[in-house]
């Protein structure tokens, strides 16, 4: 189920992934996290922000709500819609959203952004080093660009989500980079510095973001089963090889363990990320 009933099917694998189901279902989880997480890193008035990789503004709702100049782009058009419709929604003026791929910001001038942003989106993005090269360019000399990235190994929700998913699905395409490399600090600090920043201009640390559900974490399953593309795609694979009962039981379990909230019909999850500030 999209946000949208007018797109049609995109033939970018990366594309079509993100565009797959509904994330904003998801994204909802998250924003109590995203808008702590934008005021913990200082981004507010007077600031020429890009959110890249920005689903419906999770983060970019909350960075415009402090008086940035907020640009969103991310590869799905349905979260797109979705941005810009909250943006309307909330009646921020200073918020727009437009379709663009990380790896490729041909739409966008070089030194453009006081701080560029990414939290768990650009990551995502095939091309790498494509994606720090573009990061880099087109931020401003003095500014800042925040990553979020997910930790490969990490035992907290969404690492094993994708780890737990993977043994599912059939193996990547050869030369397929993963992801979860953006999570190992000596790879990001590698791909900015090939970008032009020093490495002492890279600092990572450990942080850490909530998904909060008004749902048993069975439930909470459910949703990612039926709105998160990795997810859906995961059980797609398990459903043709008769495994999707055990997936599921994976899953419930993970999120079972994983769940800290007090209130037995409600969910609050914990998740740990590699929070990587580049100053340009």
């Amino acid at each position: 189920m999209n946000t949208s009933t007018t797109i049609p099917p995109s033939d970018n694998p990366n594309q079509a992934l993100w565009e797959k189901g509904d994330f904003t279902r998801i994204a909802a989880t998250m924003r109590r996290s995203g808008d702590a997480l934008i005021a913990r890193i200082g981004v507010g008035s007077g600031h020429r922000v890009l959110d890249l990789g920005s689903g419906d503004g999770t983060t970019a709702l909350p960075a415009a709500q402090r008086g940035a100049d907020v640009l969103g782009v991310d590869i799905a058009r349905n979260l797109v819609e979705a941005g810009n419709r909250r943006a309307r929604e909330h009646g921020v003026d200073c918020l727009k959203f437009q379709e663009g791929d990380a790896s490729n910001l041909h739409a966008l001038a070089d030194q453009s952004f006081d701080r560029v942003v990414t939290i768990f989106g650009a990551m995502f993005a095939p091309r790498p080093q494509e994606v720090a090269k573009e990061l880099v360019r087109v931020t401003r000399p003095g500014g800042r660009i925040v990553m979020g990235n997910w930790i490969p190994g990490d035992p907290t929700l969404v690492a094993q989500i994708l780890k737990i998913s993977s043994a599912y699905t059939p193996p990547p395409p050869e030369g397929f980079v993963s992801p979860m490399l953006w999570g190992v600090e000596q790879h990001v600090v590698e791909r900015f510095t090939r970008a032009g920043v020093p490495a002492q201009q890279v600092a990572c640390e450990r942080d850490a973001f909530t998904f909060e559900y008004a749902g048993t974490p069975a439930a909470f399953v459910g949703e990612f089963r039926q709105f998160y593309g990795p997810t859906m795609n995961a059980f797609a694979a398990a459903e043709k090889a008769g495994r999707a009962a055990e997936l599921q039981r994976e899953l419930e379990e993970l999120f079972t363990r994983e769940n800290r909230s007090l209130d037995p019909a409600a969910t609050a999850i914990t998740a740990t990320f590699l929070r990587v500030t580049v100053e340009v």
